[in-house]
């Protein structure tokens, strides 16, 4: 899974492809270098990110989506919180919702994903849009991100979306300091007693900057070392930005483990 943020604001790449031709442009790319699926996002959840209104995230991500899909190269996620968000992505052509809060934030998007029939991915996440990065505590980090996951495909079941269509996602860098991210990274195979399918997303995240002493830009090689443990751990999708590096990793982990 390719990032495109179509954001002004975003950690990584905050106004690299905040314009229509630019984003459009980068999509494109991402499938050209590998990517399953491009994951179209307009609203930045850095650390000290601002909520967005859903009229201006549509206009920021259903421009592309359309565009991306009239050019018909490959799968689209839109990363969205927001019922109205996803309703539109979905009309302009995504496949699939890529929700951070779990269906959380807004019940509507439970019920929107269960009419449409459509996969979501569902992250685990602690508190709302401003507290969700401050100050994480946990006793036994992996065994209570497996509970609360376990929560977010209770709340998607009782909305009426089968299991079939969930995707889990331990959320690397969300609501976790350092250690707790590594922790998870470590111990990602025990997401296998949710049996469902998992994304992992710890391309250029904080942890690796405070382990590398690097900045963002820099973070390539840390971002491989995590991936590879991700899909030695059970991945079945990696969310990343470098999508032609990561794609070598992806195969060269595929095939040691046979």
């Amino acid at each position: 899974m390719g990032v495109l943020n179509v954001t002004p604001d975003s950690f990584s790449d905050g106004g690299l492809y905040a314009e229509r031709d630019a984003a459009v442009g980068h999509g494109e790319a991402l499938f050209e270098a590998g990517a399953d699926i491009v994951d179209v996002g307009g609203e930045s959840t850095r650390p000290g990110g601002l909520a967005l209104d859903a009229e201006t995230e549509i206009r920021r991500v259903v421009p592309i989506i359309d565009e991306l899909r009239r050019r018909g190269p490959g799968f689209l996620s839109i990363d969205t919180t927001k019922a109205a968000v996803a309703s539109a992505a979905l009309d302009a052509g995504a496949d699939f919702v890529n929700d951070i809060s779990g269906f959380a934030f807004d019940p509507g998007l439970a019920r929107l994903v269960a009419r449409r029939g459509v996969p979501a991915v569902l992250m685990h996440l602690r508190g709302d849009f401003l507290s969700m990065h401050r100050d994480p505590s946990y006793a036994d980090v992996m065994t209570e991100v497996i509970a609360e996951l376990g929560q977010a495909v209770g709340r998607a079941e009782s909305a009426g979306v089968p299991r079939a269509q969930v995707i889990v996602d331990p959320g690397i860098g969300f609501s976790k300091a350092a250690p707790h991210s590594l922790e998870v990274i470590r111990r990602l195979s025990e997401l296998a007693v949710l049996d469902q399918p998992v994304l992992a997303g710890p391309s250029r995240k904080s942890f690796i900057g405070r382990v590398l002493d690097l900045p963002v830009g820099e973070r390539l090689m840390g971002t491989a070392a995590a991936v590879v443990d991700c899909v030695l751990g059970g991945a079945h999708i990696v969310r990343v930005h470098d999508v032609a590096p990561m794609t070598q990793v992806e195969r060269m982990c595929d095939a040691i483990r046979g």
